[in-house]
């Protein structure tokens, strides 16, 4: 087997702002295997809150290159690569890969059943609650919209979404920017503003208070549940689990997440690091078994890929295997 990897830059279309992060561009990390005519790649971006970064992801995929040269497969490269950004553009391509060396589709080997999914749109954190109405506004044709929040005058921003937008599903991401007090006192708002879910709250490693918190607006856990060995904590926390291949460490893991998260009676949601359909298109994969889908980062920057997936007011419907898988 053949092994490559570089790094590329892909330039956002504005400015993307969350709660204590700005970026102007997606630096990530492409690899690609080849096994005679077939061809398999895999990209990443990282967890930019756990210090990885595109160079440290290209340093972890060169470290293996020799045991990929002889060949590694799927269930192998689980031990020997932590959870993340690396580990999880390695899965992706070995799928791929499968995928091209036995003329099969990703579905028939994974065995999941395909469908449309309705993405959200992300609404990124602006200075002023009338500029993000004004983002809601315009996007219109999009039916569920996420608005990153921070601590400051959270409620306002809600209020005047929502006033944009009566029509729209409405979730919320805080990235870890609340505290517990700040979020018992808005919720009961919460709820009257109709919104779906409230993803990270708390930030990872403070948010024990939620163990026995009745909340009226269903809680996702992202930053506070990275892969399997996490979920049980962040099941007695959260009702929801957001499920990120640059977590997990790719698409093996996340299928286990997600199977072991509806055991425990969890709802689930995909989620992206903003990067290019090739990211995405694995991450559709996982959408199939979710309640809520975001795999907007291609809607983000200012160019995609060649055979990029195609967003039709939110809705994707299909992979083209030119693509991935």
């Amino acid at each position: 087997m053949r092994f490559s990897a570089h790094l590329e830059d892909w330039k956002l279309s504005q400015p993307f702002r969350i709660s204590g992060a700005e970026w102007l561009s997606s630096p990530t990390l492409v690899v690609q295997l080849q096994d005679g005519d077939h061809v398999g790649r895999g990209e990443a971006q990282g967890v930019f809150y756990l210090d990885e970064t595109a160079p440290t992801l290209l340093e972890q995929v060169e470290g293996v290159a020799d045991k990929l040269a002889r060949g590694l497969s799927r269930a192998r490269l689980q031990d020997l690569l932590p959870p993340g950004g690396a580990r999880n553009a390695l899965d992706c391509a070995l799928w791929d890969l499968e995928c091209k060396q036995k003329g099969v589709s990703i579905w028939k080997l994974t065995g999941i059943r395909p469908g449309p999914v309705t993405t959200v749109f992300t609404i990124g954190l602006e200075p002023d609650p009338e500029t993000m109405a004004a983002k809601a506004a315009a996007a219109a044709r999009f039916p569920v919209l996420k608005i990153k929040l921070n601590a400051d005058r959270p409620l306002e921003r809600l209020r005047a979404i929502r006033a944009a937008r009566p029509d729209a599903e409405l979730v919320v991401d805080a990235n870890q920017g609340w505290d517990f007090a700040l979020l018992k006192d808005i919720l009961p708002a919460c709820k009257e503003l109709r919104l779906g879910m409230i993803e990270q709250p708390l930030p990872r490693g403070q948010d024990a208070e939620l163990e026995g918190f009745k909340s009226p607006v269903t809680l996702a856990a992202d930053e506070s549940c990275l892969h399997s060995e996490e979920l049980e904590t962040a099941a007695r926390r959260y009702g929801m689990i957001n499920i990120k291949l640059d977590k997990t460490g790719g698409l093996t893991e996340a299928l286990e997440l997600a199977r072991a998260a509806r055991t425990l009676d969890c709802s689930l949601m995909v989620g992206n690091m903003v990067g290019t359909s090739l990211g995405m298109a694995p991450a559709f994969v996982v959408a199939q078994l979710c309640d809520f889908v975001d795999i907007d980062g291609p809607l983000l920057l200012k160019h995609d890929r060649p055979y990029g997936l195609e967003y039709r007011d939110g809705v994707v419907d299909r992979i083209d295997p030119r693509l991935w898988g």
